[in-house]
C-alpha cells in the first residue's frame, strides 16, 4: 500500500480524534472584514487568561467527562488518512472522501470566523461534531443551546432575575444589590465573552426556532457584539452618581458552572470570533441574508469503511484484544443489515447499540427479531 500524504496542510482541525502538531494559537489571523476587539489592557488580559484556564479545568472535570467522550470518539475517516491511500468504498459518487468535504468545511469556517450550518440524517454526526472540534483543538466543553420554537435571542445570550433583585432589596430595606448577581449569561452570550482562544458554540437544531430568530443572529455574527441594558441602565446612573467617574465593570455568572466574567458598561465585545456550529434537519429554508453569513455542509451517510473506523473508536481496546477480536466477527453482518438499500433511514448509533447487545449476549439470544427492533427504520410507524 502506497502511503498518501496528507492532501491539505492548512489543516487545523483532522476529525480523527488525535493529537496534530497544529494549534489553534498557529491559526492565521482572520481577514480584514472579520477583524474583531482588540485588548491592550493588562488587567483585562489577565482576567481573559484566567478565565480560560479555569473553562480547560472545567473541560476535565468528571461532569463533563460524557462530552469528552463524544468529541475523542468522533471520526470523519480512519486514523492516521495520511499514512493510508483511500480506497472505492471511502468514496462518495464524486469521487471525493467524504472527510474530505466536511474536514473542509470546518477549517474553513476557522480561517474565515464563519458560522458553520451542518445538515444530514438523524444519527450522522452533527452534534458530535461540535464536540470533536473542542476535543482536538483543546477548547474546553463545547457551549450548547438548544432551540425550541419559543427560543429568543435573548434565552442564549443572558438571564436577568428582576424578582430576586426585588425580593432581596426589600429585605435589605431598599439597599440596593450588587446587579450583577442576578445576571447568567447564557450559551451564546458566554462563547461571545473577549477570550484567549475561541469557544465552541453549539447551537442544536436551529430549524426548529421562531422564523425571527435567525435574522436576530444577523448582528451578533457579523459585529461580534451585544449588549445588556439592565446593565447599560447601571453604568449609564453609576456615571452620573460622581464627576468624571467611570462605573467599574460587574462581574457576572456564566455558562460555565463557577466561572464569573466582568462586563464593562453592560457591552460585550468578542475579541476571538467563537467557533459555531448550527446543526439541521433541513425542515425549513432559511433567509438569503442569514445564509449568506454561513458556510454550509452536509454530513455524509456513513459507508462501510466508515462504519469500521468509527466502530474500532468505541469498541478497540489496546488492553483487551481478544475482546475486540470477537466484535470484528460480529459486526460484518450486522453492517450489512444496517446499509440494508431497503432501509436507510437509520442511526448510527443503533448499530452501535446492535454491536454491544450482541457482544453481550450469547448467540442464541441474539434472535433476528431482536436485531430488527435494534436497527428498525427511524421513518417507520408501528402498526396499531
Amino acid at each position: 500500500m502506497t502511503s498518501t500524504p496528507n492532501p491539505d496542510d492548512w489543516y487545523f482541525f483532522y476529525g480523527d480524534g488525535q493529537e496534530h502538531s497544529f494549534k489553534i494559537a498557529n491559526l492565521p489571523p482572520p481577514p480584514p472584514w472579520r477583524r474583531f476587539r482588540e485588548i491592550h489592557d493588562s488587567a483585562e488580559l489577565k482576567e481573559i487568561e484566567q478565565r480560560w484556564q479555569a473553562v480547560q479545568q472545567l473541560a476535565d472535570a468528571e461532569e463533563n467527562k460524557q462530552g469528552k467522550e463524544k468529541g475523542r470518539k468522533f471520526r470523519l475517516h480512519s486514523p492516521k488518512l495520511e499514512e493510508e491511500s483511500i480506497d472505492d468504498e471511502g468514496e462518495d459518487e464524486t469521487g471525493k472522501s467524504p472527510r474530505v468535504n466536511v474536514a473542509d468545511a470546518v477549517n474553513a469556517a476557522l480561517y474565515l470566523r464563519r458560522p458553520l450550518l451542518v445538515t444530514g440524517n438523524p444519527g450522522s454526526g452533527k452534534t458530535s461534531l461540535a464536540y470533536a472540534i473542542a476535543h482536538e483543538l483543546q477548547l474546553g466543553s463545547v457551549l450548547t443551546w438548544l432551540i425550541t420554537t419559543r427560543s429568543t435571542l435573548q434565552d442564549g445570550l443572558y438571564r436577568y432575575d428582576a424578582i430576586a433583585r426585588l425580593q432581596d432589596s426589600q429585605l435589605n430595606k431598599g439597599k440596593s444589590p450588587d446587579i450583577g448577581q442576578y445576571i447568567t449569561l447564557g450559551p451564546v452570550g458566554t462563547a461571545f465573552l473577549p477570550s484567549q482562544y475561541p469557544r465552541v458554540l453549539l447551537i442544536d437544531e436551529i430549524d426548529k426556532s421562531d422564523i425571527n430568530l435567525p435574522n436576530e443572529l444577523l448582528h451578533l455574527f457579523e459585529e461580534g457584539n451585544y449588549e445588556i441594558p439592565e446593565l447599560v441602565r447601571w453604568a449609564d446612573k453609576s456615571s452620573t452618581q460622581g464627576e468624571n467617574s467611570t462605573p467599574k465593570p460587574v462581574q457576572v455568572r456564566t455558562e460555565d458552572a463557577g466561572i464569573k466574567a466582568s462586563i464593562q458598561r453592560g457591552r460585550v465585545h468578542c475579541s476571538k470570533f467563537p467557533i459555531i456550529i448550527m446543526t439541521s434537519n433541513a425542515e425549513r429554508d432559511f433567509p438569503p441574508a442569514f445564509v449568506r453569513r454561513c458556510l454550509r455542509v452536509r454530513m455524509p451517510d456513513p459507508d462501510t469503511a466508515a462504519l469500521k473506523t468509527i466502530i474500532a473508536a468505541h469498541f478497540q481496546d489496546e488492553t483487551d484484544e481478544a475482546n475486540w477480536e470477537r466484535v470484528k466477527q460480529t459486526t460484518e453482518s450486522l453492517i450489512e443489515a444496517f446499509l440494508d438499500k431497503d432501509e436507510q433511514d437509520r442511526a448510527t448509533d443503533q448499530l452501535l447499540n446492535a454491536i454491544y447487545i450482541r457482544n453481550n449476549l450469547s448467540p442464541e439470544a441474539f434472535t433476528e427479531e431482536l436485531q430488527e427492533l435494534l436497527l428498525n427504520s427511524l421513518s417507520a410507524i408501528d402498526e396499531l
